[in-house]
């Protein structure tokens, strides 16, 4: 089988290929490029395994005037960046220790060394320069039936790093067939080894909740993840129950993470949000649960957020959007409070304040619709 696409014939990808199999060295394209392409996904980021050590690596490259930055040297990965383009090239590895959070590895020369030590069959996968696809281990068959499936031993491949249980459902969201179930030698897995998470920096594991929740449909992984018990371990509290109902009202509006975190529920302080996202969430949750209109909505949070808090409130409280819903949100965003200190002038000091807010909430009950001069009135 050969795989196809831009980023494969991309003349600084190919002059990087050349270098080292000029030398004498493999040069194979790994994991999501190799996967994505096979799918007829886009493909990001362009992964070249090799044989040749990152040192060689390094002064190949530099000598034909590409630059090298030393990324994950210590693991066997430079960036090369050929004519524009940045390439991860990572020696061939094998795991010589590992403890659940990283690992210790040696340089190998062996294709098949280095695809044993990879999470998934569907992520194991080669490609040459040329596209011709390498599959040492047998992962075709999986990715092409879109079962997502642990390299050789579940548990071990877990045991080595417990970020796999969170990618295992991350993955399944993004790739697998949803009408295929999940595979059930791996759930086991995750849910028998669940208590490893509490060993991830917070870091890890918000990146990998934001990546799942990025999907088109995570419902079914978050789901699988509730049923094993690890909903619960990295969200308190959480509830799987309404995402699917707001993946459903979604419909062509981007998958937004905070979105549908915010109808989980749950305690967020083992994911280490950013302080924006922090705040953002909880409008969001706020906004939930004090019915206002869709109008008064977009006047506090603006579009983006706004739109959130009405596809989150009806998921969770199972009712329909009200008509007209998006126009009368980009309504509020717009609309400003029409009064200003200015056109009161009996009032002063915290008198003018009050008679401010007591005429805000006038507008806002009549959902933006009075005018100055009536509020004046």
């Amino acid at each position: 089988m050969r795989i196809t696409g831009d980023w494969l014939t991309h003349p600084g990808t190919q002059a990087l290929c050349a270098v080292l199999e000029g030398a004498g060295y493999q040069a194979l394209f790994v994991g999501g490029c190799v996967r994505n392409a096979l799918l007829g996904a886009p493909v990001a980021d362009v992964d070249i395994s090799t044989d040749a050590t990152p040192e060689t690596v390094t002064n190949l490259a530099e000598n034909v005037g590409f630059k090298v930055v030393p990324t994950g040297i210590d693991h066997g990965t430079v960036t090369v960046i050929a004519q524009g383009r940045p390439h991860e090239v990572t020696t061939f590895r094998r795991d010589v220790e590992t403890d659940g959070r990283r690992a210790v590895v040696a340089f190998s020369t062996d294709v098949a060394e280095d695809a044993q030590r990879r999470d998934f069959t569907m992520n194991a996968l080669y490609a040459d320069a040329r596209g011709d696809v390498i599959d040492p281990l047998g992962g075709l068959p999986d990715l092409l039936a879109r079962h997502l499936r642990f390299v050789g031993d579940a548990e071990t491949r877990i045991r080595e790093d417990y970020l796999r249980i969170l990618r295992f459902f991350r993955f399944h969201a993004w790739y697998a067939d949803p009408e295929g179930g999940i595979d059930a030698e791996g759930l086991a897995a995750c849910a028998a080894f669940s208590a490893g998470i509490e060993t991830l920096s917070a870091e890890r594991v918000g990146a990998e909740v934001k990546k799942l929740l990025t999907a088109l449909d995570p419902a079914p992984a978050v789901a699988s993840m509730a049923q094993a018990g690890i909903l619960a371990m990295v969200l308190p509290g959480a509830e799987a129950r309404a995402l699917a109902p707001l993946v459903h009202l979604e419909a062509d509006t981007p998958p937004r993470p905070l979105r549908r975190l915010a109808v989980l529920g749950g305690e967020v302080d083992g994911l280490r949000l950013s302080r924006a996202e922090a705040r953002d969430l909880a409008a969001l949750r706020e906004a939930m649960g004090d019915m206002a209109s869709p109008a008064v909505l977009g006047w506090r949070l603006g579009g983006d957020l706004a739109t959130d808090a009405m596809l989150a409130r009806s998921a969770v409280l199972e009712t329909p959007l009200p008509q007209g819903w998006k126009a009368d949100i980009a309504r509020g965003a717009a609309a400003q409070f029409p009064v200003r200190a200015a056109d009161l002038p009996a009032c002063s000091g915290p008198a003018l304040g009050a008679e401010l807010k007591r005429l805000e909430r006038l507008w806002l009950s009549a959902d933006l619709r009075l005018s100055r001069e009536q509020l004046l009135r």
